[in-house]
């Protein structure tokens, strides 16, 4: 199972690669919104992780492309410090399927991330 992370700040997006790669998933670690969407197109990953707030494309952007575009049906989780609630609400309109307020803990990351794997194979 290959899981793309995109996400800007460097630290947090290492500690998120480690995490998920010592539960056993392969991972695909992007910086920004632009090698995000490249590496989307370019790997068909089983799932994404995403911020909101990134450069070149933000992680709605993400959403929008994965569902409209390439039409894929992956799991996408939303990572953001932004807890106005237009934005949650759009990142669900857009095709998310969960979202989880920064500051967040690792083990409950991991948690959604089977539980939405074990979901998206039941639906395969």
């Amino acid at each position: 199972m290959t899981i793309l992370v995109a996400e800007d700040e460097p630290m947090l997006l290492k500690t998120i690669e480690l995490k998920l790669k010592k539960e056993g998933y392969e991972v695909i670690a992007t910086a920004d919104g632009r090698e995000a969407i490249e590496k989307i197109e370019a790997s068909s990953p089983d799932m994404v992780i995403t911020d909101i707030m990134m450069p070149f494309s933000s992680g709605l952007e993400i959403i929008s492309l994965v569902r409209q575009k390439i039409k894929k049906k992956i799991p996408i989780i939303i990572l953001s410090a932004i807890e106005q609630e237009k934005v949650v609400l759009e990142a669900f309109e857009l095709g998310a399927d969960d979202y989880i307020t920064k500051p967040f803990s690792l083990n409950e990351l991991t948690i959604r991330v089977k539980k939405l794997m074990i979901q998206s194979q039941r639906n395969g």
